[in-house]
């Protein structure tokens, strides 16, 4: 990346859903942003408030939409709002102008010429168009812009979904696409893909054609929504709203835009005759049956007596009939099989109906992809990269490929007329039988031009586990392993399901720490799961509490503190690298770490509360540790003891890493957050170093922990009993909120008083334990392991 580059300020021009959610992840990242629209119709000269109104209610709707595009709300200070006509000269202060206008040529080409005219030479200048050809829209710009011109296609919504594909032109310099290709990787937290200026680029051109597969395949075998919609979701590595579900949410029109564009323009008649509708979706438009945009679509939700009822549409009447749950004998049967390369082969060798749907699309899949080569990327990565990051798709089409063994499918893609590029025949006549391999801990391409496996650029800055696992490890278990990442540092990982926290991961837990005692600097504690943790096996502890094993319950309990406390009081430094969901157990492990290097999309919190508990494995004890160091004398004391009595008792989960600060499971000055997600374990594993290097020196227990006593405790009290008296909680909620004041108190000491970690311990192990034994904390343990409900009886 060009070292003398350096992005402080950028420019959106455009405001509508993509443009405005732009801005805020470019606010995200620290950066000023200033976001531009038209002037709204009959808005008066110097009236900056009637015309600025476009921009300012789109970025207002944007900033009040959930999922919130922005991690932070005071985050949306750094974006400046104006219009073309006023503001344009302040796009000579920014070192980058995006444009996200509407998709018309001529439009873009006029914002274009405004931005020829006043921007300063050097500034980069891209496109977020998804179906206009790049080169078109430089036409007739000086030489400086078209130099620094080239496409960036975000995907919707920009914070969370992770492709961000650069499409360079004949005149982008190659310094220009290098930037942003690091940039948009290392930055802004996404897969970069460097793409071709060709019809829909990687990602949907590939998508469209997966997508317009299964849509003709239901025309043709008369599968339903609902069937579908089970074989193409979480069953092969794709998202929960799988085929149907996901076009709803992206909308028909949408859909049909696109497909009708590629049908035009693109140039291999396999899509060309693959786009025309099916007639089911002709009648869908005709109606207006767009998805979640009209109300309805291939789903839709009916009021009932009892609440509503999901409806899903039957494609052959036209009607809507309550969504029914469909299984098939081999998606049963693999559902047990944890390694998804495992049980793809499974379902695609399945006789059945979910199999033959599988052959039949998975194998149009791997054709069409092969023979894109190289219209829309030189490198085969490059397509599964795009998948993965823009659809979700764990293993992008090369890479499922790979799963089921190229030669062996080749033979029955063959037989069902699927017929793949020449390439991949000269591949295997070479010897090469994959189109991937792991060497030295790097992941290599098979690359087409030199007939060679090459390591993915850029890879060379990223720790995998997936990687190196296979040559590195030293020790494991059922539920985790340890692996030698180099440098003298450890790392642990967890595998259990959801990751969750049970006796395995604890003993995983003190094994990688006597390890690394013994004979390594450091330990981090990380995994490549689709989540960090979702906290404690809360199954086992239903299990003690039925049977009343509460002894054998304290002690399991005691079991998990004294491993929070080792993590804590190791005589080696110990990091915690969470990302997503890092819930309970997950978070305690963090509030004990010596350091934190968090992914910036973590969803963190002690949501014990909501299964009629407490915190238990140290995490009310830190917080009021937490407490009792930022405290002040008067009533601040009490103000902020409600504040971190309220982020446990309404069981509050951050949006962001930045807002897990605010709620204190994150401790500024000394946590960091990464944006990408591919860096998170080499800077963990940095920082770690860095701790060593200091000469880290094991900390001793707390013993000064000062807690309020009854001055907080009837602050706690009072407060739940206005709640109960008010309906806004329940009886035992108000049970719960007095054990966890008494916890966070420290008892109800007739003064403020200092305590030692280990009393506070006792006390939160000791209420846990009390309320195991109470049949509404049982039922709402059980209704969350039913049904994944919280239950606030």
């Amino acid at each position: 990346m060009d070292a003398k580059r350096i992005i402080r300020k950028v420019a959106v021009l455009g405001s509508g859903v993509m443009g405005s959610r732009i801005a805020c992840h470019f606010a995200n990242i620290g950066l000023q942003v200033l976001l531009l629209d038209i002037v709204p119709e009959g808005a008066a000269a110097g009236d900056k408030k009637a015309r600025n109104k476009i921009v300012d209610d789109a970025l207002a709707f944007a900033l009040k939409s959930n999922p919130s595009p922005i991690y932070l709300k005071s985050f949306a200070s750094r974006i400046t709002t104006g219009n073309f006509d006023d503001d344009m000269p302040k796009i000579a202060e920014c070192d980058w102008v995006i444009e996200v206008v509407v998709e018309r040529l001529d439009i873009k080409q006029k914002v274009f010429e405004k931005v020829d005219k006043y921007r300063k030479a050097g500034t980069l200048v891209t496109s977020n168009t998804s179906g206009i050809p790049i080169h078109l829209m430089a036409q007739g710009r000086s030489d400086d812009f078209k130099q620094h011109f080239c496409g960036t296609h975000f995907f919707n919504p920009p914070r969370y979904l992770r492709l961000l594909e650069i499409i360079p032109t004949a005149d982008t310099s190659k310094e220009v696409a290098g930037f942003l290709t690091e940039y948009g990787e290392k930055y802004l937290g996404k897969t970069t893909v460097l793409a071709k200026d060709t019809p829909a680029f990687i990602g949907n051109r590939i998508g469209i054609f997966s997508i317009m597969t299964v849509l003709h395949y239901v025309d043709k075998t008369g599968m339903t929504v609902e069937e579908v919609d089970k074989l193409t979701g979480p069953a092969i590595g794709r998202p929960k709203s799988a085929t149907f579900r996901t076009n709803d949410v992206v909308g028909l029109d949408t859909l049909v835009h696109v497909a009708n564009m590629l049908s035009q323009n693109a140039p291999d008649a396999e899509l060309g005759e693959l786009c025309k509708m099916p007639d089911f979706i002709n009648t869908m438009m005709v109606n207006k049956w767009l998805g979640s945009k009209t109300g309805q679509g291939f789903y839709k939700k009916e009021k009932t007596a009892t609440g509503s009822e999901i409806y899903a549409l039957d494609l052959k009447t036209l009607e809507y009939k309550p969504s029914q749950k469909v299984k098939f004998a081999s998606v049963e049967t693999a559902k047990t099989v944890d390694s998804l390369k495992d049980r793809l082969k499974i379902l695609v060798g399945a006789k059945d109906k979910a199999g033959d749907f599988y052959r039949a699309t998975f194998f149009a899949l791997f054709a069409y992809s092969s023979n894109r080569i190289p219209e829309i990327a030189d490198e085969l990565y490059k397509i599964d990269a795009a998948m993965n990051a823009g659809f979700g798709w764990e293993m992008g089409p090369f890479e499922t490929w790979d799963a089921l063994g190229v030669a062996g499918t080749i033979k029955e893609m063959e037989a069902a007329g699927s017929i793949p590029a020449q390439w991949v025949y000269d591949m295997l006549a070479s010897g090469a039988e994959s189109f991937y391999k792991t060497e030295d801990g790097m992941r290599l391409y098979y690359d087409i031009q030199s007939k060679s496996y090459k390591a993915i650029p850029g890879t060379e800055n990223y720790i995998l586990l997936d990687n190196i696992r296979p040559t590195k490890t030293i020790w494991k278990n059922s539920g985790t392993t340890v692996t030698d990442i180099g440098d003298g540092i450890l790392n642990l990982e967890f595998h259990t399901k959801m990751n969750t926290i049970g006796s395995e991961v604890i003993e995983g837990i003190n094994k990688a720490i006597t390890l690394a005692e013994e004979s390594y600097r450091g330990l981090v504690v990380s995994n490549e799961g689709a989540n960090f943790s979702a906290g404690a096996n809360v199954g086992l502890i239903l299990m003690l509490a039925v049977e009343q094993e509460f002894d054998e319950l304290n002690m399991v309990v005691k079991a998990f503190q004294d491993t929070m406390m080792r993590v804590r009081y190791s005589s080696i430094p110990v990091v915690v690298a969470p990302h997503q969901m890092t819930l309970g157990g997950g978070c305690e492990i963090c509030l004990h770490a010596d350091k934190v290097v968090a992914h910036a999309e973590l969803y963190m919190g002690l949501v014990e509360f909501g299964v009629g508990l407490i915190p238990a494995g140290g995490g009310s004890k830190e917080f009021a540790l937490r407490l009792s160091d930022e405290l002040q004398e008067g009533d601040i004391e009490l103000n902020n003891f409600k504040e971190r009595f309220l982020t446990i008792g309404q069981a509050k989960v951050s949006t962001s890493a930045y807002e897990a600060f605010d709620l204190g499971y994150l401790k500024k000055g000394r946590d960091v957050v990464v944006m990408s997600r591919n860096r998170l374990l080499a800077e963990a594993k940095r920082q770690c170093l860095v701790l060593a290097d200091e000469g880290y020196v094991q900390p001793a227990p707390r013993k000064d922990i000062r807690v309020l006593g009854k001055q907080s405790l009837g602050l706690a009290y009072v407060g739940a009993n206005s709640m109960f008296s008010g309906n806004y909680i329940s009886e035992h909620d108000v049970k719960i909120s007095q054990k966890l004041a008494y916890v966070l108190s420290g008892g109800d000491l007739s003064q403020p008083s200092p305590v030692s970690e280990q009393y506070l311990l006792n006390l939160e192990r000791e209420a846990f334990v009390s309320l195991c034994a109470e049949r509404k904390t049982l039922e709402r343990i059980q209704s969350i392991l039913t049904g994944g409900k919280i239950l606030r009886n």
